[in-house]
């Protein structure tokens, strides 16, 4: 469940130095916040994985944990919340196996040493199944979050705002299970409809600063986060304090 002190057996890009099992199912730390950050943000076939982040050293983290080419872009697309509202941004995908690219080491054994998708934790109806990640739910949840989640400072109310949108109600109903099963009483608001057609969670804005600040707990010692992500929280929780006085 927590994040340990790592030796380096992967190194990205980026000279970050992350511990990564040689099997990438594997119930380890690195695995739970790549399939996560997968979950939350990416799409998985017979002969591909990608997966989307906005901070260039996440997504050099997940290429130190799976392999796979990063490419970076500048997007604009409609916030999930409000389709009348948009955002540029950069973005970075990482895509593992495609084109003849296995994405690492396992040669002719297939994506990720498997014969395609449904050798990985997806099932035939595209569902993850994270029972291997059970130990390192702190993990699997930031990857979560990471991938398809928002923190932010609401001014109106003075509080910080942690919330999951993603179009796969199953995926976000997940997460909620998660959340309940962590340490951390917090509760969170039923899914509701956002306005592009998906579905969305906040945790309760009471319980989010005590939520956020354990979910990014421990994360130098292994290389597993956002920087960007945790920033924004860090400054949320700021705001928020500063609100109060």
């Amino acid at each position: 469940m927590s994040d340990a002190e790592s030796a380096a057996d992967g190194e990205s890009d980026a000279g970050l130095e992350i511990e990564v099992p040689s099997d990438p199912l594997a119930g380890h730390p690195a695995t739970a916040y790549f399939w996560g950050h997968v979950a939350g943000s990416g799409d998985v076939s017979d002969s591909e994985i990608e997966v989307v982040t906005n901070d260039e050293e996440s997504a050099q983290v997940l290429a130190a944990v799976a392999g796979g080419d990063v490419a970076h872009e500048t997007t604009t697309r409609d916030y999930a919340h409000d389709t009348s509202i948009t955002r540029t941004e950069d973005e970075y995908t990482l895509s593992i196996g495609g084109d003849g690219n296995a994405g690492d080491d396992t040669g002719d054994a297939g994506l990720l040493g498997r014969s395609g998708a449904l050798g990985l934790p997806v099932d035939g109806r595209g569902n993850y199944r994270f029972g291997a990640f059970a130990s390192h739910d702190r993990e699997l949840l930031r990857g979560l979050l990471e991938g398809c989640g928002t923190i932010c400072f609401k001014s109106k109310s003075g509080t910080v705002g942690i919330s999951f949108v993603h179009d796969n109600r199953e995926l976000l109903e997940l997460a909620q299970e998660l959340i309940a099963e962590c340490p951390i009483d917090a509760p969170y608001d039923d899914l509701s409809e956002t306005s592009s057609g998906g579905y969305w969670f906040g945790v309760d804005d009471d319980a989010a600063p005590d939520f956020g600040t354990w979910l990014y707990e421990g994360c130098e010692a292994t290389g597993l986060f956002a920087p960007s992500r945790r920033r924004k929280l860090e400054k949320s929780l700021e705001q928020a304090e500063a609100y109060d006085e």
